[in-house]
């Protein structure tokens, strides 16, 4: 379980911070347009970003190893979201996520990964 918690943050580490904070910043102008967030305010927001994810990577292991699985699907995501969110967000966290899979369509570079 601790190998695959350190593979997880290797991967999220690829990408830089710089990366991460374009990312967050591009979701508060679809929100909100005309707000801007200070440097902090985005540090901040990464760390909440950072921390929600290790949550759920942790509790989707803990999923998997229950149900005797060795690979973390879709399901288990959803499960490790819906256990550790609380009521209505949970449940916008699932719909958002069952959209991002339906609309995803693998390339040949997200293949070899």
């Amino acid at each position: 379980m601790t190998t695959f918690l350190s593979l997880l943050h290797s991967r999220l580490v690829q990408f830089s911070p710089l990366s991460r904070t374009k990312a967050n910043c591009a979701v508060l102008k679809q929100v909100h347009p005309d707000i801007g967030i200070s440097n902090k305010a985005m540090s901040i927001c990464n760390s909440f970003c950072n921390d929600i994810f290790e949550r759920v990577a942790y509790e989707a292991t803990k999923v998997a190893s229950y149900n005797k699985r060795s690979t973390i699907s879709c399901r288990e995501i959803q499960t490790a979201a819906r256990l550790i969110l609380p009521g209505e967000l949970a449940k916008h966290a699932v719909s958002e996520g069952t959209k991002a899979v339906t609309s995803y369509t693998p390339t040949r570079d997200n293949a070899k990964l």
